[in-house]
């Protein structure tokens, strides 16, 4: 069994070594490679990887110029995995490799992505209440019914990393297009520890970050292939209530009542050039997608 652990990570030059010692010593049983992705770091991580990699033919390193994010690291490390199992987590020491074992086993059992569920999670309440708020609501829009999305620790099988486009934030919501995707989404509870070195990345932009992409994700389950049915849907209303709007005042009209200082009047205006914007816009989102010649499809067998 080939096994590529994808590791993302930024300034974590202290726990880099300890991470690698971890790894090595669980993954002895398995053909198995060390992907670090250093995110644009601007303390040693990249240094303290390359030497480890020298004496390690297992262990590569991928160096991005800037920090361009963990969508991005991650996307790196899985274009660049060559195992038939995929395993991510954070270099911050705070899940531990040990776990590795269960996640592959868990995925023995039929599953094609298992999520870590940080049980007993080793954070502040700062960083604990508003991603238990972001669980909630994303699992509601979504209907996969994990509890930890954001998890990094986590197991793919290869076919599910070829056939999801992470891109932007939208690394926290990979079991949510994967869901979509029609594959089999499970989860283990793991063991969480306190950070030992380094300071956490977590800001409260993320939240707003979190929550722009969570509508995309969403816009993309339900209408990425159909944006008509959204737009369009809107569109029909505002023009309905536009017309009803005007015939109410045709009506008032030929009834020799005054319309032309009635708001009404703008508002119905309002209305019909909404929706005929909003029919337009989703006959263009058509347009575009018919014109896309990827697959809608994963063919299983």
């Amino acid at each position: 069994m080939n096994i590529s652990i994808v590791i993302p990570v930024y300034n974590e030059e202290k726990n880099i070594i300890i991470l690698y010692k971890l790894l090595k010593s669980v993954l002895s049983k398995y053909q198995y490679e060390m992907i670090f992705v250093d995110d644009g770091s601007v303390d040693n991580t990249s240094s303290v990887i390359k030497d480890i990699s020298k004496k390690d033919k297992k262990v590569k390193l991928i160096s991005f110029q800037r920090n361009y994010g963990k969508s991005d690291a991650l996307s790196a490390g899985f274009d660049n995995a060559k195992g038939d199992i995929i395993i991510t987590l954070d270099g911050d020491l705070q899940d531990n490799p040990k776990e590795i074992p269960r996640f592959i086993e868990k995925l023995n059992q039929g599953y094609d992505l298992v999520v870590g569920w940080k049980f007993k999670r080793k954070d502040p309440l700062t960083k604990i209440i508003p991603s238990k708020f972001f669980n909630l609501l994303t699992s509601f829009l979504t209907k996969v019914k994990i509890h930890d999305m954001n998890c990094g620790f986590k197991a793919y099988k290869k076919e599910v990393i070829k056939n999801i486009n992470v891109y932007g934030e939208l690394h926290r919501y990979i079991p949510a297009m994967a869901f979509w995707r029609g594959y089999k989404i499970g989860e283990i509870k793991v063991k969480h520890y306190p950070r030992r070195y380094g300071k956490s990345k977590y800001g409260v932009n993320r939240l707003f970050k979190g929550l722009m992409d969570l509508i995309t994700v969403k816009f993309l389950m339900s209408y990425g292939r159909r944006p008509l049915h959204l737009f369009g849907l809107t569109g029909l209303l505002c023009f309905f209530l536009g017309i009803v709007s005007g015939l109410y005042l045709t009506y008032l009209w030929f009834k020799g009542i005054v319309i032309g200082d009635r708001p009404l009047l703008m508002l119905a205006v309002l209305l019909i050039v909404l929706g005929v914007q909003f029919i337009s816009l989703g006959l263009l989102g058509d347009m575009i997608i018919s014109e896309n010649k990827e697959r809608n499809y994963i063919i299983k067998k």
